[in-house]
């Protein structure tokens, strides 16, 4: 019973939720389509507004830890669910994202993600796709913010694993700037194509920064140890049970005739 009430407020959240996107699209437009800052207010004020009512609607709390990045910084983030970007948007004062092609048709997402500066690429094209990303990048850094990637390249279930892409250490080059690596445990309360939501302390946490002239693979190296290091940490606060990782297989024989002996 308890798990059919929660999934019912889920509903009803979900669906103010979306709602109030489309009101508050309609009040913000004309002033976006005029000053960016429109389109950061909208942005802003959604998912403050988003955050607010999971608090007291679905029990779902949200904390931001660590020192939030505010000048031109590469951010690259663990994404577990939309309910990360959410929080992001709402602290960060000029957010804009590497995102894949496809979300630039979604009706009043794409758009207000091209007005504040997001970047799309063809993910399908992984090279080029690079490339492209890199170029679009160089081009839009004439306006000061956070650009926020993420490494795996989409959203990742909690326990589930999967690799960290070479992009974000070549953007990591190619920018010259720190690198925030950024940890979380959303996906444990607001899953992925879910409606339900569970209670409790949804965290995103800003990691010390990687300074910039690192080597790409000493890069890429610590930037997946401590965002998986953190995250598992933060996931294991909430409760969520990590699996538990096969143990490596047993050393071969040493071949006849290569046998330490002692003293």
């Amino acid at each position: 019973m308890a798990y059919a009430w929660q999934w019912v407020r889920s509903l009803v959240f979900a669906f103010q939720a979306y709602a109030m996107m489309a009101i508050m699209a309609v009040f913000f437009t004309p002033w976006a389509i005029v000053d960016r800052r429109g389109a950061f207010a909208a942005v802003h004020t959604w998912c403050r507004y988003v955050r607010w009512t999971a608090r007291w609607m679905i029990g779902l709390r949200s904390e931001v830890r660590g020192e939030i990045p505010q000048g031109e910084v590469l951010i690259a983030a663990k994404h577990q669910s939309f309910f990360d970007i959410i929080i992001l948007v709402s602290e960060l004062p000029r957010p804009k994202f590497i995102m894949k092609q496809e979300l630039r048709r979604a009706p009043i997402l794409g758009w207000y993600a091209g007005r504040i500066g997001c970047v799309p690429v063809d993910r399908g094209r992984r090279g080029a796709a690079i490339k492209a990303m890199m170029q679009r990048v160089r081009a839009g850094l004439q306006e000061p913010g956070q650009l926020i990637i993420y490494p795996q390249g989409t959203r990742v279930a909690p326990g589930a694993s999967r690799e960290y892409k070479v992009g974000t250490g070549l953007l990591y080059q190619e920018m010259g700037t720190a690198c925030v690596p950024v940890a979380c445990n959303v996906g444990v309360f607001w899953p992925r194509q879910r409606i339900y939501r569970a209670p409790g302390l949804a965290v995103v946490e800003f990691l010390p920064p990687i300074p910039p002239g690192r080597g790409l693979r000493g890069f890429m190296t610590e930037l997946e140890d401590v965002i998986e290091t953190r995250s598992n940490a933060l996931m294991a606060e909430a409760g969520f049970a990590l699996p538990s990782r096969p143990a490596p297989p047993p050393a071969p024989p040493p071949a006849p005739g290569t046998e330490e002996t002692g003293p």
